[in-house]
């Protein structure tokens, strides 16, 4: 069971009602909320390919890399980066969350993912990222949801 594609997607959204409700709301601004997502570790196999974000069957075990920062005031912020070996090779997938600021998100994410590839001995070429932040309100709970998501 070798992924052959992935996309990368995010959402982010407040509820007054849960931390739960706001995850489910910000699964379902990704369009990943009627999957059954399986979280799993950060490594892209040779060959797969990014593809633009595709619908999946109501109840589908959807594997991803999932980011997820929720909060109940202030900043919150997720992200994800990736990179795959040149040729054709295999990548790696970063992901950071936090009571932070975009910026500080996408320094970590950056210096995770080069570290990753550092140890591995793969140099990493089209490199990218996505990243979501939320200004929670008051007397809410927010939640900012990045994922990369394997198709079979």
């Amino acid at each position: 069971m070798i992924p052959k594609a992935f996309f990368v997607t995010g959402g982010k959204a407040v509820s007054k009602v849960s931390q739960l409700n706001a995850f489910d709301l910000a699964l379902k601004e990704a369009g990943i909320a009627q999957c059954n997502l399986v979280e799993v570790s950060s490594i892209i196999p040779p060959g797969c390919k990014e593809v633009e974000p595709q619908k999946i069957p109501i109840g589908a075990i959807t594997y991803a890399v999932i980011s997820k920062a929720e909060g109940t005031s202030g900043k919150i912020s997720s992200g994800i980066a990736w990179g795959a070996e040149e040729n054709h090779g295999y990548g790696v997938v970063a992901e950071a969350y936090g009571n932070t600021d975009e910026a500080t998100i996408k320094k970590q994410i950056f210096g995770r993912l080069m570290e990753m590839a550092e140890i591995r001995g793969i140099k990493l070429t089209d490199v990218k990222h996505r990243i979501e932040t939320l200004d929670v309100p008051e007397n809410s709970y927010g939640c900012a949801v990045v994922a990369l998501v394997y198709v079979l």
